[in-house]
């Protein structure tokens, strides 16, 4: 197949216009949707890293902040974001619900993650999340500590039920989407359905039955 017959039905406007699914996931950009996500993300980040600034760890907050620009904007790119339908949009960075702006460092892979993508994802996640709580209990910063928790809790439940549930990247570990849809999707994508079927991915992606 030519590299353009891999570009997903998201990507068109014009073929979003009449589709069922549309209704069902997040298959195209919004600013609404980014400004929601940045909410709920910053409500973690924020009292997390005022928390180490104000416990004298600032060279902690640095290191994080450093991570953060690291993983979000290069890492997590290569091992996720390039998986993704909105990975394939004709442009130079990413117009996305979550890593909106992003460089793309590396060209569409329409494939699934593979295992030590998602390995490496749950490691980078968990560096994210469990970087600046250690820091904090080991500053004794416990009420910082309770408004971050506080924040990852608000923000964990608004990608497990508004965000993953309708997320078109869907070989991410955290992928919620039915079977029935994604499957769905998938079949108004042939090139994209065939290379899940030679990459001996399980004929039906998504999180829930």
């Amino acid at each position: 197949m030519k590299p353009e017959s891999f570009i997903p039905c998201n990507t068109s406007e014009a073929a979003c216009r009449d589709c069922p699914l549309s209704t069902q996931l997040k298959c195209r950009f919004t600013s609404r949707d980014l400004f929601h996500f940045l909410i709920r993300a910053f409500g973690f980040i924020l009292p997390a890293g005022i928390g180490l600034v104000v416990t004298g760890a600032v060279w902690a907050a640095t290191l994080w902040v450093g991570y953060m620009l690291f993983f979000f904007s290069v890492w997590e790119i290569r091992i996720l974001c390039s998986h993704c339908p909105y990975y394939a949009e004709d442009s130079k960075v990413l117009h996305c619900i979550a890593n909106h702006g992003s460089p793309k460092l590396w060209k569409y892979r329409p494939q699934p993650m593979n295992r030590a993508e998602k390995f490496q994802l749950w490691i980078g996640f968990g560096l994210f999340t469990l970087f600046p709580l250690g820091m904090l209990i080991n500053g004794k910063a416990w009420w910082w500590l309770l408004a971050a928790l506080a924040g990852w809790l608000i923000f964990a439940r608004y990608l497990t039920t508004r965000v993953c549930t309708r997320c078109i990247n869907l070989s991410c570990p955290l992928n919620r989407v039915p079977k029935h849809i994604a499957q769905a999707y998938l079949d108004s994508n042939a090139a994209m359905r065939q290379v899940w079927k030679n990459d001996h991915k399980p004929t039906h992606p998504g999180g829930k039955p």
